[in-house]
């Protein structure tokens, strides 16, 4: 049986519907600000950063958190990065081994969510994929967005339950994008977990 999540800091229930955000140019500069807090705390450790989830695509609504993906040499070795993110104001919430080796901080003001992945991880390069899809195919941006305030009324006892249910949505849209960016058509060989950061937002 394989592991679950390992909870470090508990998040309580959300029992509500989602609150989506008109997209806002201020999203840009506020990344820009906590990319170089990232960049500053970990040095060359932090091998890769990116703005991904919805407030990465100019023109579409989100929940009012900036998704980061930062790739690291070796998620395993948190003393390498987890101390120092910390106290960049950056704290562990989840750690996941077994899936992608994903470890999943939060921040305020603004608020962040930072995806920690390893260089060369496929879920980061479907994530990617993803919103360069979103910021340049208009029908998929608009599928998404359409999807998101449907599902978005609702009450939703987690908020993972809320992405989870975008799978579908998700998955057909993230096909369409690795066609057009794989050389030979061919999709990464492991699959995302439904719901998980390539759905985010």
């Amino acid at each position: 049986m394989t592991p679950g999540p390992e909870f470090v800091r508990h998040r309580p229930a959300h029992d509500g519907p989602i609150h989506l955000a008109p997209a806002d140019p201020a999203w840009a500069r506020q990344y820009a600000e906590v990319e170089a807090r990232i960049t500053e705390a970990l040095g060359r450790t932090a091998v890769v950063v990116e703005h991904v989830g919805s407030t990465s695509v100019p023109g579409l609504d989100a929940k009012p958190f900036l998704d980061v993906v930062l790739l690291v040499p070796d998620p395993g070795d948190e003393a390498a990065y987890v101390t120092r993110l910390e106290e960049a104001g950056f704290l562990l919430y989840v750690r996941e081994p077994d899936w992608h080796q994903h470890r999943f901080f939060r921040g305020h003001d603004p608020e962040v969510q930072v995806h920690v992945f390893a260089v060369g991880s496929e879920e980061a390069e479907r994530m990617l994929a993803f919103r360069d899809h979103l910021r340049t195919d208009e029908a998929d941006r608009a599928l998404y967005l359409e999807t998101k305030r449907t599902l978005a009324t609702r009450t939703w006892a987690r908020v993972q339950d809320y992405a989870d249910a975008k799978s579908d949505v998700v998955e057909a849209i993230l096909s369409r994008a690795l066609s057009t960016t794989a050389p030979d058509g061919a999709h990464p060989s492991t699959p995302a977990r439904p719901g998980k950061p390539s759905a985010d937002s």
